[in-house]
């Protein structure tokens, strides 16, 4: 029988969960180099749970330095089988002021730099994107979000830029006439990787600012969004604790990201070599040892 583990990955503002008194920090390797920092375990109301500082405690890394791949390896390794991902972002709608929380379905995936697949290297895989977020796993954050009272929006469309820079005006009010919803800089490659993994994703947005589209947020700046973070992420770590206890209600068995990988890899048996295999062993052994 499976055992359901649950991570959570903090974005800005968020790099640890002081209320989890029972702690050890995991300092993990992986194929890829090491995780952004050291992967909080804790046992939480006898569940065994997770949490990774995106950025880093103190958030020393920037956006584009991530090591998505060493995160999603690492969680991989200590058998986590859900990710709740939780970013700090910026409005793209009138209707979704600061404090506002979003649960993202969609992605629109405007990062250049990045590595973006387990699978470059000998063995080709194609995982479908379609639903890139996990029906029953937003379900279970919806429900944890409304018993704390959060305004929230279900459903919305991330715009993933590059950054480390705040958008131009004009990129802004580009992103507003594909009816996206929020922009940030972080979920992208973190939701590919982690479906390539075979992990359940869900995203969950707070919205810090309206980015310079707004004549308010004109000059979007750090200070004004760390104003409105500290508020979120009290929130954030009240909804963590709620998820650790209802996420397993929602576990959808027909979830695409259960076993995307049987349908994924196109590369033909005899020619995926040891090397190869051994690398992306806590990533797709499951298919590679058949």
């Amino acid at each position: 029988m499976t055992i359901n583990k649950l991570a959570f990955i903090g974005g800005s503002g968020l790099y640890d969960v002081e209320e989890f008194k029972n702690r050890e920090l995991l300092d993990l390797n992986t194929p890829w180099g090491k995780p952004s920092d050291q992967i909080l375990k804790t046992d939480y109301k006898n569940k065994e749970v997770y949490f990774l500082p995106r950025h880093g405690r103190g958030h020393i890394i920037s956006p584009s330095k991530i090591n998505f791949r060493a995160n999603i390896d690492a969680l991989k390794q200590l058998g986590v089988t859900d990710i709740v991902s939780i970013s700090a972002v910026g409005s793209l709608k009138e209707n979704l002021p600061p404090g506002k929380f979003v649960i993202i379905d969609q992605f629109i995936d405007r990062t250049f730099t990045r590595e973006k697949t387990f699978f470059n290297d000998e063995i080709v895989a194609h995982v479908s994107m379609a639903h890139p977020t996990s029906n029953g796993l937003m379900n279970a954050c919806e429900e944890s979000i409304k018993k704390e009272k959060i305004e929230y929006q279900r459903n919305g469309t991330y715009v993933v830029i590059e950054g480390p820079q705040f958008s131009t005006l004009a990129e802004s009010n580009l992103y507003r006439t594909w009816k996206a919803d929020v922009i940030g800089m972080t979920n992208m490659p973190e939701a590919k990787l982690a479906r390539e993994a075979e992990i359940r994703y869900a995203s969950v947005s707070m919205v810090t600012d309206y980015d310079c589209w707004h004549p308010d947020h004109e000059n979007v700046d750090v200070q004004q969004v760390i104003k409105n973070l500290l508020g979120n992420v009290a929130k954030a770590k009240n909804m963590i604790k709620d998820l650790i206890e209802n996420f397993e209600n929602y576990i959808d068995p027909n979830d695409p990201a259960n076993n995307c990988l049987d349908v994924a890899i196109i590369t033909a048996p005899e020619k995926r070599t040891k090397k190869t295999k051994d690398k992306l062993k806590t990533i797709a052994g499951r298919v590679l040892s058949k």
